[in-house]
């Protein structure tokens, strides 16, 4: 270990390597968290009510109440969410290309989703609306087109579930060789000696 080395640190890795690993782990990690959030938060959102419908009846009946969800309202909208919500756990699985492209897919699927919830804000439905959820629906769709762009932009040099960050140094290998060598070896002498005590020659095979 030379002076400038820091103490504990394999030989074989620099600062520079590991501050750049643990980037990049950084990265991935919020993309997949934006992803899961943003397509969770959407998916959560659609399944509330958007508007409620009034309709009226003679008196005295009460008139019909009729809640209509987002889910109900844009059926495409929570299937589109639940796509992200599992792309967004398949971008640990993949790596390279595949995982950019998987990136833009998210990308597209989010900036859908954002479509959704603003179509809700601006339509103008029948009876009683609110427009919280479909604005909670449209952050959610915002958040998972920034982890997909972030994906499609910069996945290509994240590491891959289980992977490992570490160089082994090239001398590693040996010590396990030669132990390797000293186990067979004890074992042939033990073995060579159990045949002495037979009468039997080890030599001879």
């Amino acid at each position: 270990m030379t002076a400038a080395e820091p103490r504990g640190r394999e030989p074989g890795t620099t600062p520079t390597t590991d501050a750049g690993h643990g980037a990049r782990r950084r990265e991935l990690t919020y993309a997949v968290l934006l992803c899961v959030a943003g397509a969770g938060l959407a998916l959560w959102a659609s399944t509330r009510t958007w508007a409620v419908e009034l309709t009226a009846r003679p008196t005295p009946l009460p008139p019909v109440r009729d809640a209509r969800t987002g889910a109900g309202l844009l059926p495409w909208l929570p299937a589109l969410a639940l796509v992200g919500l599992a792309g967004g756990g398949a971008v640990l699985a993949t790596r390279g290309r595949a995982r950019r492209l998987l990136g833009g897919l998210l990308c597209g699927l989010g900036v859908a989703v954002a479509a959704g919830g603003g179509y809700g804000l601006v339509a103008a439905f029948d009876g009683e609306v609110a427009r919280h959820w479909p604005a909670i629906c449209l952050l959610g769709g915002v958040l998972a087109t920034a982890g997909g762009l972030l994906t499609a932009l910069r996945g290509r040099r994240w590491p891959a579930m289980g992977a490992r960050y570490e160089r082994r140094p090239a001398g590693d290998s040996a010590p396990a060789a030669r132990g390797g060598a000293g186990r067979v070896t004890g074992r042939h002498t033990t073995e060579a000696w159990d045949a002495l005590d037979r009468g039997e020659d080890p030599t001879v095979s």
